[in-house]
């Protein structure tokens, strides 16, 4: 497995990170076994996997708790462990509370990557907390990354990062400070291409890709965008029809959405590549991409996700596949907020 440099931190990721938002179980994926999760976590160790990627949000802690659990047995050196504070709890004193909180979740006396979940300002901490007075005066991102400095100094962590800011919101930021950016990337998610990836390349931030397979619908295990689960289909490539699940109320981008997966099929039955495998290899092309996530819910998953880093994508279908998908990034915009609309983005 092929590892790459956060240059600004010298963490060094494995192209392929273990996602684990689904660790745990909970409402958005159903149950999760745990005994599939200790495999998982032990075959990806086995198989070059060092990354492994969660959060205290991640089905209300249970996640952590999951991995903990998995963790334990496997040296503590062959792996590097990520997780994220919601923007709500980014006050001095919460945010120590809360990142002790996830070392004792996760068993572990350090934590190696520990990043900001979402930008800090209030439409953004709205979706983590119904506390008005917190969503009225929420936390000064000074204070917070002052605060990650002494976790730091401290042994908590060894290093901070943030996820889901676009480039406007790092535009202050001591950004040689900042080890990653966690993004959403993938075939029909595409709009960190406009700037910000140039942005954290240019400053020495590792970039971590999550929603490789835009939860599913890049696998193809759905026969058409009608039969995606209404939990999966909130994003804004979905019409929202007034559902109230999907909140982003625009009319979506399904024609092109549609065109698209039409054109990777017939590209996966001339070269013999499922599309999760086409998908995969496509990201990875991207230099700018320092790791991407795929959540592997038993072995038999995990196997094909691996499998998909064995063979690089040629040229010419690299840049087939950029051509197909481009209708989407253009309909979509310049948004790293794929569940909100363009005006209500919470990454600006």
């Amino acid at each position: 497995m092929k590892k790459n440099l956060c240059k600004n931190s010298g963490l060094e990721l494995s192209a392929l990170g273990t996602g684990c938002w689904a660790f745990g179980g909970g409402d958005y994926w159903g149950e999760q076994n745990q005994k599939d999760v200790n495999h998982v976590v032990h075959a990806s160790v086995d198989m070059g996997i060092n990354f492994f990627d969660t959060a205290e949000a991640y089905n209300e802690g249970r996640s952590e708790s999951a991995l903990g659990e998995a963790i334990q047995g496997v040296p503590r050196d062959k792996i590097i462990i990520g997780t994220k504070i919601s923007p709500s709890n980014c006050y001095k004193d919460s945010l120590i509370k809360h990142c002790h909180a996830s070392l004792k979740r996760i068993r572990t006396d350090y934590i190696d990557l520990y990043m900001i979940h979402w930008p800090i300002h209030p439409h953004s901490i709205r979706h983590f907390t119904n506390n008005e007075a917190i969503i009225a005066n929420p936390p000064e991102i000074d204070e917070t990354l002052e605060t990650l400095r002494e976790l730091k100094q401290q042994g908590k962590i060894r290093h901070f990062g943030v996820s889901n800011f676009s480039a406007s919101r790092l535009r202050d930021l001591p950004l040689e400070e900042i080890a990653v950016n966690e993004l959403p990337y993938n075939l029909f998610c595409r709009s960190a291409e406009y700037d910000i990836l140039p942005r954290c390349q240019e400053r020495g931030m590792g970039v971590i890709g999550y929603m490789a397979l835009l939860q599913g619908i890049l696998a193809d295990i759905y026969p058409s965008l009608d039969d995606v689960p209404v939990w999966q289909r909130r994003t804004r490539h979905f019409n929202a029809n007034g559902t109230k699940e999907c909140r982003h109320g625009e009319a979506g981008a399904e024609s092109e959405t549609n065109a698209a997966l039409k054109g990777i099929r017939k590209i996966c039955k001339e070269t013999g590549f499922s599309m999760a495998e086409i998908s995969i290899k496509w990201i990875l092309e991207n230099p700018a991409i320092t790791c991407t996530l795929v959540g592997s819910r038993n072995i038999r998953e995990l196997e094909a996700n691996v499998n998909s880093v064995k063979e690089p994508l040629c040229k010419d279908l690299k840049e087939e596949l950029d051509r197909i998908t481009f209708p989407i990034m253009e309909k979509l915009g310049n948004h790293l907020d794929y569940y909100e609309s363009a005006e209500n983005d919470r990454t600006l």
